[in-house]
């Protein structure tokens, strides 16, 4: 599948900041399942993008700008070829062994009921077997939900409302795994819908777990499916923040507003378009 994507994010300051850094992790890799065929990220400053890769390998880009700044927009364009990997992720750097990703961060630490929840998992034939019966679970269990999380919710608060978005059902996925001594780590990206919605409002994200005889496997806790043609995969990490697609600080202006505009769409309808 070729996929075209679109993606603007915007920034408003009531008061001119006076400076601003900022890391971008909005540029996909190749592997395996996907080949990116074009890709450009402009921004609204004049500025120079420091491009480089981060511990994890993912690709960034760093930038500083001087004020006043009342506003900022990144605008990424770009299309990417992908295959049906039956959601196996092969080709993709790797720069540390599995057992990285049985490490705890503060955004997957588990609770008592977190814990609970994973052992009662119950018995199961492999692995494999064990983490789509977690998904599944998770899928079920968790309302997908705008309103009650932030982007520094937890994994256990996330778990205690059984309400969250993408970001909060994988971090549960993968407190789950990492618990029941499987390693596992964040992904986020882009997701072409089936059903004909193309714009959308915030990227997505799932999770990847390892499994010893096949490697890394990406899961996606919000749609209870492992990923496929229709996934874009950009940055992965121990947690969202270390996948995070725009970080950084600045300097004055006050209060901020935020608007988020991405498009998801085959390449194909692009053109004709």
């Amino acid at each position: 599948m070729r996929i075209h994507i679109s993606h603007e994010t915007r920034y408003h300051y009531d008061v001119p900041a006076s400076g601003l850094i900022q890391t971008l992790r909005l540029t996909p890799r190749n592997y395996d399942g996907q080949h990116v065929i074009d890709w450009r990220i402009d921004v609204s400053v004049d500025c120079r993008l420091d491009r480089q890769e981060d511990a994890f390998g993912n690709i960034t880009h760093a930038f500083t700008a001087d004020g006043p700044l009342g506003d900022l927009t990144i605008a990424v364009v770009g299309e990417v070829e992908t295959r049906d990997t039956g959601g196996i992720i092969a080709g993709a750097i790797e720069r540390f062994p599995p057992s990285l990703y049985l490490r705890e961060t503060a955004l997957t630490q588990p609770d008592a009921a977190i814990k609970e929840f994973a052992r009662d998992q119950g018995a199961h034939d492999s692995t494999l077997a064990l983490l789509h019966a977690l998904l599944t679970r998770i899928n079920k269990e968790i309302v997908f939900d705008t309103d009650p999380t932030h982007v520094s919710t937890t994994a256990a608060e996330a778990f205690a409302l059984r309400r969250g978005v993408c970001q909060d059902m994988s971090h549960v996925f993968i407190a789950c795994a990492r618990l029941l001594g499987v390693p596992a780590r964040y992904v986020s990206g882009y997701l072409w819908h089936a059903d004909g919605t193309v714009l959308q409002e915030a990227g997505h994200a799932w999770a990847e777990a390892y499994v010893s005889d096949l490697g890394w496997v990406a899961f996606d806790p919000a749609n209870g499916v492992s990923a496929t043609e229709a996934y874009v995969r950009v940055a992965a990490a121990l947690d969202y923040l270390g996948a995070s697609p725009v970080r950084g600080t600045r300097y004055g202006g006050g209060a901020e507003a935020l608007a988020v505009r991405i498009e998801v769409d085959q390449a194909a309808r692009q053109a004709q378009n």
